[in-house]
C-alpha cells in the first residue's frame, strides 16, 4: 500500500508549476471576457449549510442523493457540505446581502467544487468552475447574452468544434403535465429500465431522459417530448432566443432530451459540448432558474447562468498549448564574489522596482554553473555581476534567447536595454 501521506486523494489533483501557465492563461482570458459584458466578481465560501443544496438543487437529484461531501460540524452539530455547484451559493449571497436592492446584477465567480463521483478524464471529485449569474433579468435577451458571451470566449481561446445544444423545459405547470406523461410511458416499460431509471421514475422522471446508458437510448428516443406541451408564452420565449442565435450567426442543435441535472431550472437550458472529451462531453452548461430565489425563501426573482468546467476546457486548450506564452522570468541575476554576493539582492530589488521579473541566483556555484541554470530557466537575459562590476559600478547583460553580443553597461542603460528588447520581442 502506498504511503497516503504523500499521495493525493483519488479524484483530487495537484496542479504542477509546468502546467500552471495554461491555467493562468485561461483565468485571464475568461475573466477578461466576463468583464467585457459587465459581470462583476463575487466569491462565496466553499462550505455551506447542507440544507441550501437540498432545497435549492433538489432532494432527489444525484448531487444531493449521492455526490455531496457532507459532514456534521463537531463544534455545534450543524449539517454542512462542500459546495457541489455555484449557483445556489451565489443566490444565497444575493439574498443575504440584498444585492438586488438597486436593480439586477451580473455576477461571475470561479473556484473549486466537490462531488463524490467516479473520477475519469475531465471529471474529478474536486474540480474548478467559472460561473456567471444574471440575477433579476426576466426576458430572453439575457439568455441570449449568456450564449453570445460563451461563444465569444471559445473564439478568443481559439477552440473549435464546440457545439451548442439547447432546449426548453417550460414552466413548472407545463413540466407537471409532461411529468405525468413520462411516468405513464416509462411505467409501461419498467422492466426495461436500468436501476437509476427505476429509482428516478416516481421522484424525478425527467432525469431519465438524461441517461447516458446506451441500452436506454431507444426507449428514451421514443418517449413523449416536452416541446409538445409548451404553452404560447414558453414557446415565444424559446423562439426569441433561437431567432437571436440565428441573427448572431451562432449555430445550434435543438436537443429535446436535454433537461439538466438540477431541479431549479426552467425554460431555457443549454450545453456546449465537444466530441473530443468522450462521454463527459459538456464543457459549459446552464440555463434559466426563475424559481430558485423563492425556493430559498426570497421573493420571486428571475435568474439565468452557466458554469464552465475548467479542467475540461484545459483539455481542449492542450492542442494549442505551444501557442500560449509561458511565464518566464525577464532576468536571471548571476553573481560571484564577496562584494557581488552582498550587492546582488539589492540590485535584484532595484530591477524589480523597474517592473522586471527577476530571479536572484541562490545556492552558490561558479559563473558557468549559474549561467547553465539561467539558460534552463527560460529567462530572456542574464545580468552578471562580479567584484569587478561592483568596483566599476556597472553590470554585464547577456541575451539568452538570441545572438546579441553581451554588453557591459551601468544600471540605467541596463534597464533601458532590457526593456527595449522585451518590448520588441527580441
Amino acid at each position: 500500500m502506498k504511503n497516503e501521506l504523500i499521495r493525493a486523494i483519488r479524484g483530487m489533483n495537484d496542479l504542477l508549476p509546468d502546467e500552471a501557465y495554461l491555467w493562468h492563461y485561461l483565468e485571464q482570458n475568461v475573466s477578461d471576457v466576463f468583464r467585457q459584458y459587465g459581470y462583476r466578481h463575487i466569491r462565496t465560501p466553499i462550505v455551506e449549510y447542507t440544507s441550501l443544496f437540498v432545497r435549492g438543487v433538489g432532494e432527489v437529484t444525484d448531487i444531493v442523493e449521492k455526490e455531496m461531501y457532507s459532514f456534521v460540524d463537531a463544534m455545534n452539530g450543524e449539517a454542512l457540505s462542500l459546495r457541489p455547484e455555484g449557483t445556489a451559493p451565489t443566490v444565497r449571497a444575493a439574498l443575504q446581502h440584498n444585492l438586488l436592492y438597486n436593480g439586477p446584477q451580473r455576477l461571475w465567480y470561479s473556484g473549486p467544487l466537490f462531488r463524490h463521483e467516479r473520477p475519469q478524464k475531465g471529471r474529478y471529485r474536486q474540480y474548478h468552475t467559472f460561473g456567471v449569474e444574471a440575477l433579476g433579468f426576466p426576458g430572453p435577451d439575457i439568455d441570449l447574452e449568456m450564449l453570445t458571451l460563451s461563444h465569444r470566449l471559445w473564439r478568443r481561446l481559439g477552440i473549435d468544434g464546440i457545439q451548442l445544444q439547447i432546449n426548453t423545459i417550460g414552466n413548472s405547470e407545463e413540466r407537471q403535465v409532461f411529468r405525468a406523461k413520462l411516468v405513464e410511458y416509462f411505467t409501461r416499460y419498467e422492466k426495461d429500465l436500468d436501476e437509476d431509471a427505476k429509482r428516478r421514475l416516481h421522484t424525478n422522471p425527467l432525469r431519465i431522459l438524461d441517461s447516458k446508458n446506451p441500452l436506454m437510448q431507444p426507449l428514451i428516443e421514443a418517449a413523449p417530448r416536452l416541446m409538445e406541451d409548451l404553452g404560447a408564452e414558453s414557446r415565444a420565449n424559446f423562439d426569441a432566443i433561437l431567432a437571436g442565435l440565428n441573427d448572431a450567426g451562432i449555430t445550434y442543435v435543438i436537443n429535446p432530451r436535454l433537461v439538466r441535472g438540477l431541479d431549479y431550472y426552467n425554460l431555457t437550458v443549454f450545453e456546449w459540448v465537444s466530441g473530443e472529451l468522450g462521454s463527459q462531453s459538456a464543457v459549459c452548461s446552464g440555463g434559466r432558474y426563475d424559481g430558485l430565489f423563492e425556493q430559498l425563501g426570497g421573493r420571486d426573482t428571475p435568474g439565468c447562468g452557466f458554469g464552465i468546467g475548467m479542467e475540461r476546457l484545459l483539455l481542449l486548450l492542450q492542442p494549442r498549448a505551444e501557442l500560449v506564452p509561458k511565464l518566464m522570468p525577464d532576468v536571471w541575476l548571476v553573481h560571484q564574489g564577496q562584494r557581488a554576493d552582498k550587492v546582488a539582492p539589492g540590485l535584484a530589488e532595484r530591477l524589480r522596482d523597474e517592473g522586471l521579473n527577476v530571479v536572484l541566483h541562490c545556492g552558490g556555484g561558479g559563473f558557468k554553473a549559474q549561467m547553465k541554470k539561467a539558460d534552463a530557466s527560460g529567462a530572456r537575459f542574464a545580468v552578471i555581476i562580479g567584484d569587478d562590476e561592483v568596483e566599476a559600478g556597472n553590470m554585464t547583460i547577456k541575451a539568452l534567447r538570441n545572438a546579441q553580443d553581451q554588453v557591459r553597461v551601468d544600471f540605467s542603460h541596463a534597464v533601458d536595454l532590457i526593456k527595449m528588447d522585451l518590448k520588441n520581442g527580441l
